[in-house]
């Protein structure tokens, strides 16, 4: 069974979604990851509460139009983490 360092570190490179427990979402290019924490490049961090679209009605608009670059870098605790997924799986209605 794969390791859960391994499945991050399968999707280096790729642009992803990282959902957290807080109101904040990442989208961006993830560069490196250790056992506590993930490192993205070129990120749109989004805070849900200073917009009036939910995570995911932003998620779906960013997988149409692209990623929103605010941060050029951008490390994250893996413990806030709820959920991850390359941007290009997230289906667009």
């Amino acid at each position: 069974m794969p390791s859960e360092i391994s499945k991050w570190k399968e999707v280096i490179g790729e642009k992803v979604v990282i959902d957290t427990n807080s109101p904040y979402i990442y989208l961006g290019k993830i560069v490196d990851c250790n056992n506590w924490f993930i490192t993205l490049e070129d990120v749109d961090v989004h805070d849900q509460k200073e917009g009036r679209a939910t995570k995911e009605q932003y998620i779906n608009e960013s997988a149409k139009t692209g990623i929103k670059i605010n941060r050029k870098r951008v490390v994250i605790c893996k413990d806030q983490i709820i959920s991850f997924s390359r941007l290009d799986e997230v289906i667009v209605y």
